[in-house]
């Protein structure tokens, strides 16, 4: 996907891209090839293929969802910025928090958002089991977001006890969401979700599967989510 069928795709999808939207753009790819020679960002730096299979793909949330107001956003383990930071660009009135477990990549970040101009992000270094126990960050988001992070069961237990009562879990995933929802169910159910909707569409071009799920806070979930690290993924709510 070059530029101009990416500023396409989007404006399809009634997101117009100014000049310095696609600036940004650039720069953020720019820098991650650089960063990526020193530390491992991404497996991906052909520039087409950045351009869909991250900046495409991470703004494809905001085909089902209104991204379109000044919403605390927690992104868990975004790496090299996916999706929040593409999002970001896109919606700069939205509040990014970013946390992810390696200090490396909070570096990254703190250069891009320099980089990019970027107002209204802060990035945290911190593994989600402790993160979301501290009180200023508990229950305190109106949308958290996972992109390729874990599977349905685990992830439910890093992101709902970050998000607020009425507020939504948006999870990103590739095929096989459905299959993931099924054993998932009792996770999102016992941290306090309720399933909305699944999304599934193709990316363009390469017409790869994708799954966007949307989980609304509904109950305030219970106090000892989420276990301590390593133990979501060790021993899944299933």
């Amino acid at each position: 996907m070059n530029i101009e069928q990416f500023q396409q795709a989007l404006l399809e999808k009634g997101i117009k891209l100014s000049p310095q939207q696609l600036d940004q753009f650039d720069t953020y790819y720019r820098l991650l090839v650089e960063w990526n020679e020193k530390m491992n960002l991404t497996a991906i730096t052909d520039k087409e293929e950045v351009y869909l299979k991250h900046f495409y793909d991470s703004i494809s949330a905001a085909f089902y969802f209104d991204f379109n107001k000044t919403y605390r956003i927690c992104d868990v383990g975004a790496g090299a910025g996916f999706p929040s930071i593409p999002l970001k660009i896109c919606f700069p009135d939205i509040h990014v928090s970013i946390v992810d477990s390696l200090n490396k990549r909070i570096s990254f970040l703190n250069h891009l958002a320099d980089s990019l101009q970027l107002k209204g992000v802060s990035f945290y270094h911190d593994r989600a089991e402790t993160f979301a126990q501290k009180q200023e960050h508990r229950e305190s988001y109106d949308i958290v977001m996972a992109r390729a992070v874990a599977r349905m069961s685990v992830l439910s237990e890093l992101c709902l006890p970050l998000v607020k009562l009425d507020g939504t879990f948006i999870a990103m995933k590739a095929a096989s969401a459905q299959d993931e929802m099924d054993t998932g169910k009792k996770a999102v159910f016992t941290l306090g979700g309720e399933i909305e909707e699944i999304h599934p569409f193709t990316l363009p071009e390469e017409n790869s599967e994708r799954n966007i799920i949307t989980v609304k806070k509904v109950r305030k979930t219970p106090k000892k989510y989420p276990r301590k690290p390593g133990t979501p993924n060790k021993q899944p709510i299933e």
